[in-house]
Formats: C-alpha cells, structure tokens, sequence
C-alpha cells in the first residue's frame, strides 16, 4: 500500500507548482480541523496551558491559523520530494550564513539548536547547500521502512546527513574529524527511555527538556547556535542563526538549554501559530523519569 500511496499520490502532486498546491492545502485544513478534528484536544489543551490570559475566541483563532500552517507545511514536504535545488533555496534562504562560516573557517564544529517552528522540513532539506560545514539532522526513523527510505532520500538530496538518535552518542566519539553542525530539536518531549533531562518552566508549564545538546556542546567545546527560521510569506522562509554560546566549557550547568529554550518561547510567543501545537509536548511528568 506504501508504494501505491507514494507513486500514484504524492510523487505526482510533489510535480505540481506550489501554487497549485496551495488550493489542496486550503481543502486539507477544511478536512482536518471542521471535518475530521485531526488532535483538536491536544491543540486546544496545549494553547489553553500556554496562554491562560486569552480567552476562548483568542485561542480559537490561533488554533485556527496553526491549521492553517500546518496543512501548508504538509504540502511544502510532499512538494520536497521533486522540488530542484534552485526552487529550494529561493524558498528557503539563509539569510546570514557568514556566523556559521567562520566557526568553519576556524575549524570549529557546531551544536545548532532550533524548534518544530515554522517549516522544519525545509531546513532539514536546504540548509546544507548554503553554508561550509557538513549539515547533520538527528531524528527518529520511521517504522514504515518504505517512508523511512522515501523521507530519508528527500531530506538528503542536497547533503543533509541523517543520524539516528541512538546513534548520536557514537558518532561524536567515532566521528569527530570533520567538521559538521549537528542539528538538535529541542522541543520534543524526551521518551520513557531518556535518563537525563533538565526541567523548567517553558510556556507556562513544567516542562523536561532533552539535555543532549547542552552535554555534547560541554563536552566537545562546540559553539551553539539557535536557528530562528521566519515565514516571509507563503511558501517562503529565512534562517537566520543566533550565537547562543561560544565557550559551552566555561557555561554553567543548564545556561545553555534555558537560553536555547527561552530564545524558541520567545518567538513562540511572538508568532504561535507556526508551532506545532499538536504535539503532545506535556506528555511526561517529573514521575515518569525517577
């Protein structure tokens, strides 16, 4: 079923122009949020949480753009799968990659650090031909090994490496010759399986965060770097990286995931409907890791 859902859908709709695909993206919300309800309670509960201070309207509002943009995001990745390098980097610029060059021209690795904010899809597929170090997403395979295989392709097309999250302890011991910025999504919430997370208030809420950015960047000395992606408009975004640490060794404990978490609420704050408020972020409570 894999192969026929992706040769004789998506393939083909990743062929039309965007501006097309907007139009499925307009039925795609209709679907999802007035029909079908796609994990209302989760959005709704989780922007309730975040923002006790706003009335029903104001959150039904946001709710409401946030489907919007997500239904746009889901269509920017199938458009992925055939967009051309050309196409890409217009639509994702970024617009300062001389803070990332001169780590490169020092011979510094990177820790970069970033949200599920705006299109994270698009960074994972178009960072790595617009700076000189070598672009490395850490993520979770998928367990449909046929989308694990499509995904996968997609999002290094352009020289993007992939690695596994079990793999991430190793490769820093094995493979640390080169000169690379590993990319860290710091707002997912940590799995039963983590042993080591750091707690704060993030969002209104008493919230785990996974520590592994913080631990490699102390431990190799890498400079950290948040990427702020901004939407411009639709179908068009920009990166810009933010120095959050030159010297991790010299940070004290926690100082480096409380600035990369205030730094991805601010602009939460700022802008909430391109978060992915569906995620059950608040799944895990203090219990589940003693």
């Amino acid at each position: 079923m894999s192969p026929i859902i992706y040769y004789l859908i998506i393939k083909p709709l990743s062929r039309l122009p965007l501006s097309l695909l907007y139009y499925l993206s307009d039925f795609i919300f209709i679907l999802v949020y007035h029909l079908l309800g796609y994990r209302k309670k989760v959005v709704f509960s989780n922007l309730r949480n975040s923002f006790p201070g706003k009335d029903s309207d104001e959150i039904k509002e946001i709710a409401q753009r946030f489907y919007h943009h997500f239904c746009d995001v889901i269509i920017e990745s199938i458009k992925l799968f055939s967009i051309s390098r050309e196409e890409g980097i217009k639509r994702f610029k970024v617009v300062n990659p001389e803070i990332s060059d001169k780590y490169f021209d020092e011979g510094k690795s990177l820790i970069g650090v970033g949200g599920h904010y705006n299109n994270w899809e698009m960074l994972a597929t178009l960072l790595d031909p617009q700076i000189k170090h070598q672009s490395v997403g850490i993520y979770t395979k998928l367990t449909n090994p046929f989308f694990e295989k499509k995904f996968s392709q997609s999002r290094t097309k352009f020289g993007m490496e992939l690695l596994p999250k079990k793999e991430v302890k190793q490769f820093y011991a094995e493979d640390n010759n080169r000169l690379t910025i590993a990319i860290f999504a710091i707002d997912q919430s940590p799995s039963s399986a983590t042993k080591r997370v750091y707690w704060m208030d993030f969002l209104n809420q008493e919230t785990p965060v996974m520590f592994g950015s913080e631990k490699y960047a102390r431990e190799y000395n890498y400079p950290v770097l948040f990427a702020t992606v901004n939407k411009i408009k639709r179908g068009y975004y920009e990166l810009a990286f933010e120095v959050l640490e030159e010297n991790p060794t010299q940070a004290e404990y926690g100082s480096i995931i409380e600035k990369a978490t205030r730094r991805l609420e601010k602009q939460i704050l700022e802008k909430p409907e391109f978060w992915l408020w569906s995620h059950k972020r608040w799944k895990r409570k203090r219990e589940d890791f003693e």
